[in-house]
């Protein structure tokens, strides 16, 4: 077997002259850190004030959109949640009469919270660099929200650089929803009754509509803002700028819908039993056998749920669900099984809904290794020992030759996450290694530096169901190992890093690139 060289075999006779090369700080073939974040100037500065009742979705559009720009651009964000301050001033334990606006004492205690958080997003914002800080509270009254303005302007920080955030909710079935999944769990309710907690809470929420003043088209038409109606509808006023659009943009793909995302490897391919990367194999025997047993799973856990009647019985009803994939052939081969259904309802004015309707991707394809694909780990170390040693030094950032990186892969997968914020319905993406892992750290919580080195094993599904306070990870194995008689993981143990103990599955090994 021959081995192509890195650099392209029209260029060998040809004697370079180049005293004065161009040099990344990253190294040679290495992808620049800052690929997926652009260049952003240091003026690059945004403040987020968030306006609404509660259980409007407030911080969960806060934390998604730190997480967004901190995670695929680079931009330092954070959230300065007044509930936390308050919490730590005095105590969650508090009832909705804490909340009363004619509680004098309580009032002021809020209001100190309200300052103390303040003061740390003025902190925050007038650090060197790009930078985007969300004030997190209802801010529901023009006074409160011009006394921020003032706070801000007199920390040099302009209008110009303040953005309004309202969420409204006037859908009852949407707040009582918003109500029960997520400000049950809340820490002020925490190890409460569930009804007593939904209960205290809604006492609470109409102390605030009470006396609750929404962003006036008129009065306010000189500030910038956004106002999001039951998160379909949306009111962009008087905002302009890179970044203040881009953030605009993300929001209007959020919803605070509970929903689940189950992320799968292909099956087992030809060229995991070989141990080679990348390629475009079939499935193996083990591969149609996982194929098989992930579709009974789909039907039986993705595409139907479990309700309870008019009588009070709990059955079986079929669930809108959505199929992604690839476009490679291992991945399509491993949905080949999943049943598609037709469910018409008086929603769909275009057709009915076909229930896993496959939509091949082509940025969900696997990291593309170039010159080394279809190459074992081996075959690298042996016939390119200086790439090998790059790789294990630096797995983010470094690029294949002629390939690509796992900072490349972050690029093209910005998207397909601004449509995962978007679906309502439960996604089965069927991918690859290097794919999922930065998919599973984006929502996870996880740097992109231990992305890389995420476990993602075959023959598992791992359910992922993000909301305001994190994502909960559930893992299934449909597949033991020891029914494969070679699952073909065999990348260098000695490339996986000490970064975080915390990552399950950290020390395993892996097949693609």
């Amino acid at each position: 077997m021959t081995f192509p060289c890195p650099p392209s075999p029209n260029l060998r006779s040809f004697r370079l002259e180049n005293p004065t090369p161009h040099v990344i700080p990253e190294g040679e073939n290495a992808a620049p850190l800052d690929i997926s974040g652009g260049t952003w100037r240091n003026s690059d500065k945004l403040v987020l004030v968030m306006v609404g009742l509660p259980a409007t979705g407030k911080t969960n559009m806060s934390k998604r959109i730190c997480r967004f720009f901190s995670f695929f651009h680079s931009i330092p964000s954070k959230v300065f949640n007044v509930g936390d301050y308050r919490r730590q001033l005095c105590g969650a334990a508090q009832s909705a009469n804490f909340y009363d606006h004619g509680n004098a004492e309580a009032l002021a205690q809020r209001t100190m919270a309200c300052n103390a958080a303040l003061s740390d997003t003025i902190e925050y914002i007038q650090q060197d660099g790009c930078r985007i800080a969300i004030f997190d509270a209802t801010n529901s009254q023009k006074a409160r929200r011009e006394h921020i303005l003032a706070k801000l302007a007199d920390a040099g920080i302009g209008s110009k650089r303040v953005i309004f955030v309202e969420s409204i909710c006037d859908d009852d079935a949407l707040l009582e929803e918003n109500i029960r999944t997520v400000k049950t769990s809340t820490p002020d309710y925490r190890d409460s009754d569930p009804e007593e907690a939904i209960a205290d809470f809604k006492r609470r929420r109409q102390m605030y509509a009470d006396v609750y003043e929404t962003l006036d088209d008129q009065a306010d038409s000189d500030k910038a803002y956004i106002k999001v109606i039951n998160c379909r509808q949306f009111v962009v006023n008087n905002i302009r700028g890179h970044l203040s659009l881009k953030v605009v943009h993300f929001i209007m793909n959020l919803h605070p819908s509970k929903r689940t995302f189950y992320l799968t490897r292909h099956g087992q391919s030809e060229y995991n039993l070989l141990g080679k990367i990348g390629g475009d194999a079939g499935l193996s025997d083990a591969g149609l056998e996982y194929a098989k047993r992930l579709a009974a799973y789909a039907k039986e856990h993705i595409g139907s749920e479990t309700v309870v009647d008019e009588e009070g019985d709990e059955v079986k009803k079929v669930r809108r669900a959505r199929l992604w994939t690839s476009t490679m052939r291992r991945t399509n081969e491993t949905a080949q099984f999943i049943e598609r259904t037709e469910i018409k309802t008086d929603e769909d004015a275009y057709g009915g809904w076909v229930n896993f309707r496959p939509t091949a991707r082509r940025n969900l394809d696997e990291l593309y290794a170039g010159t080394c694909d279809g190459m074992t780990y081996k075959e690298i170390e042996e016939h390119y020992p200086s790439e090998f040693k790059r790789r294990q030094a630096d797995k983010l950032a470094y690029r294949y030759p002629r390939g690509e990186s796992y900072m490349d892969v972050t690029l093209r997968l910005e998207p397909l996450a601004h449509e995962m914020e978007r679906t309502r319905e439960p996604v089965l993406i069927v991918g690859h290694q290097g794919i999922l892992r930065i998919l599973y750290a984006y929502f996870m919580g996880l740097t992109r530096e231990e992305a890389p080195y995420v476990s993602i094993p075959l023959n598992h599904v791992i359910q992922l169901t993000p909301n305001a306070y994190g994502c909960h990870e559930r893992r299934v194995c449909l597949m033991d190992k020891r029914e494969m008689l070679k699952d073909g993981q065999d990348e260098p143990v000695t490339s996986m890093p000490t970064l975080r103990s915390s990552v399950e599955g950290l020390n395993e090994v892996d097949d693609d690139p």
